[in-house]
């Protein structure tokens, strides 16, 4: 796309209305993007706007219980729709890898740290845990990939943002929990993580330490603006990561987990593993692919785990957390 210098004057002095939950995360990752904008784009006047959605609505029920599919995003994508906001930010592992006709990832940022985080205070270390301790997690794929290294541990389902879940272990309701290492650094919490859970022993979800803005795909002026916040390498595996996904199973929140990466010497890679509810199942897989063509590379790992038998572990794993 060719962007005119008056196209690029005329946007730096709109609005742009950035619609967001209003969680502590959820407001610091639509202010980050703010002050990118702003930054890439001086004059440039952006407001928040506020959206509850169903998943802020609903803290206690367990994510399976509720439905798990775009929980977190239907609401903030109908205002978008609706042009009562102008561009929408998700953690893009919220995002349900069906977008909305009408809408587009206008820019996916730099990645942050893409491993989970064991919070333990009294025991640090998911080894050194106690037969029968008890572990938090909103997540299938956590409890699953947790239950395949120790199946004799007790994993409860938590729901709350992230401070109110780091300090049910925090506290000692908990003798431990697992959060997003992302997360916890963006709102300053990293201090408090005893264990790093790190590929390629413990792969994260698809799109996890992520961004996805979300605009009108005929918005060109919006999608203008977005263009230099995108980063090349995190959207293309983040998109082969979604693709594998979406021909697996179509939902957001399934026993799955993705690692799409561009490594040191410079090769698109794609891990992924697919477990049972309990762990003790698991498939697992591993694929090379060219950076232009992500979702090649998704359809080539799919197959793999497939005829490996993915397909019967996802039919008996209910979809949600």
């Amino acid at each position: 796309m060719i962007i005119k210098p008056e196209s690029v004057m005329k946007n730096a002095h709109r609005t742009v209305r950035i619609g967001t939950r209003s969680s502590p995360l959820a407001l610091w990752q639509a202010e980050f993007i703010r002050d990118r904008l702003i930054e890439e784009h001086p004059g440039l006047n952006v407001e928040l706007i506020k959206i509850s959605t169903a998943g802020d609505r609903d803290r206690n029920s367990p994510l399976a219980a509720v439905g798990g599919q775009g929980l977190f995003t239907k609401e903030i994508q109908r205002a978008l729709l609706d042009q009562e906001v102008d561009i929408a930010v998700h953690s893009l592992k919220d995002l349900p890898t069906s977008q909305p006709a009408g809408l587009t990832l206008g820019a996916i940022p730099p990645r942050e740290q893409v491993a989970d985080a064991l919070i333990s205070p009294k025991y640090k270390t998911v080894k050194q845990l106690p037969q029968g301790a008890k572990v938090g997690t909103s997540s299938l794929r956590r409890k699953a990939q947790l239950l395949n290294l120790r199946p004799d541990l007790i994993v409860e389902p938590i729901r709350g943002n992230v401070e109110t879940r780091m300090n049910k272990a925090i506290e000692g309701e908990m003798d431990a929990v697992i959060l997003a290492c992302a997360g916890l650094n963006r709102l300053g919490f990293d201090q408090n993580i005893t264990e790093v859970l790190e590929p390629p022993a413990f792969l994260p979800a698809v799109g996890q330490g992520a961004l996805g803005v979300e605009c009108r795909s005929d918005d060109l002026g919006t999608c203008q603006l977005l263009m230099p916040l995108n980063d090349l390498n995190t959207r293309a595996s983040v998109i082969a990561e979604r693709h594998l996904l979406r021909l697996l199973e179509g939902g957001c929140m399934i026993p799955l987990s993705a690692w799409g990466r561009v490594t040191s010497d410079h090769k698109f890679s794609l891990s992924g593993r697919v477990f049972s509810l309990d762990g003790q199942t698991m498939v697992e897989g591993e694929g090379e692919g060219q950076i232009e063509n992500p979702e090649a590379l998704g359809q080539k790992l799919a197959e793999i785990l497939l005829k490996q038998g993915a397909a019967e572990i996802l039919r008996t794993s209910p979809t949600g957390g």
